[in-house]
């Protein structure tokens, strides 16, 4: 399916401007049964959102975070082009304040994710993808350009608390990059590697909304993404995914190559 990428670009651009400025400062949250956090910003955000495409593209649903599991599954057990929306990822980020959340919208079709978005409100930068037809920071081309770095030299984006404890522990006592970051959304540590803010990422446990658009944004950049296990990415699934990246082929290979060595030590 074809999308307009402009449009769709000013339309969230255009509902996190109306939706998330009056709650910056004025956050109220509530904690789901898994203790993440979710506030009035991460409804208001979906139910606009679900309104503004339903005008541009009728005939497509939407999946959203703060629906029912239930929900959920349906959509994805349709098999029919889905919307697949975290409404701000990085919810405890936009809950104390810290300005490091997005938007993170993907067109999912036949099991594939063809369009990402993910747009960062603090910064107004907005990474968009089409699948075969590359990536874009705002309106500049995102073509990555590879550091030269060795494994060691690299910065790492971690998040340590979803891995397999073991590997964490290696990670840490025998540490194969110069400096470790954990920012707290996943959407936007995938799109700042995808523009060289970073160099490898690892992740335990992604869930489909958080990680569909900035995974396609990644590759259509150039990067290299596998589950820690060396399986694709990418799954049309609510199970958890881990997700193993980088910036150019050498450091994923290198990188892919350390953690498997490790996984099962």
């Amino acid at each position: 399916m074809q999308i307009d990428r402009l449009k769709i670009q000013q339309l969230v651009r255009d509902v996190a401007n109306r939706t998330l400025s009056p709650l910056i400062n004025n956050v109220s949250r509530r904690y789901k049964k898994d203790g993440s956090i979710v506030t009035k910003a991460d409804e208001a955000v979906q139910t606009s959102l679900i309104d503004g495409l339903a005008e541009i593209y009728p005939d497509i649903e939407l999946l959203g975070e703060e629906m029912t599991a239930e929900q959920q599954q349906a959509l994805i057990a349709s098999g029919r082009p889905i919307w697949c929306l975290d409404p701000i990822d990085g919810t405890s980020n936009f809950a104390a304040n810290l300005p490091f959340f997005a938007i993170s919208l993907a067109l999912i079709e036949k099991g594939e994710v063809t369009f990402g978005i993910v747009y960062d409100f603090s910064r107004d930068e907005s990474f968009t993808a089409a699948k075969g037809q590359g990536a874009w920071l705002n309106d500049e081309v995102i073509e990555i350009q590879s550091p030269g770095l060795k494994l060691s030299e690299t910065i790492a984006f971690v998040d340590y608390k979803r891995l397999p404890q073991s590997l964490a522990a290696q990670l840490v006592t025998s540490r194969p990059y110069a400096s470790q970051r954990n920012l707290g959304s996943i959407a936007l540590e995938l799109c700042w590697l995808s523009v060289g803010r970073g160099h490898i990422y690892l992740h335990g446990g992604q869930f489909l909304w958080d990680y569909a658009a900035g995974d396609l944004i990644l590759s259509e950049s150039g990067g290299f993404s596998s589950t820690l296990r060396g399986k694709p990415s990418f799954e049309s699934s609510l199970e958890p995914r881990s997700s193993c990246a980088a910036i150019d082929k050498t450091l994923f290979d290198d990188w892919q190559r350390y953690i498997e060595e490790r996984m099962d030590a």
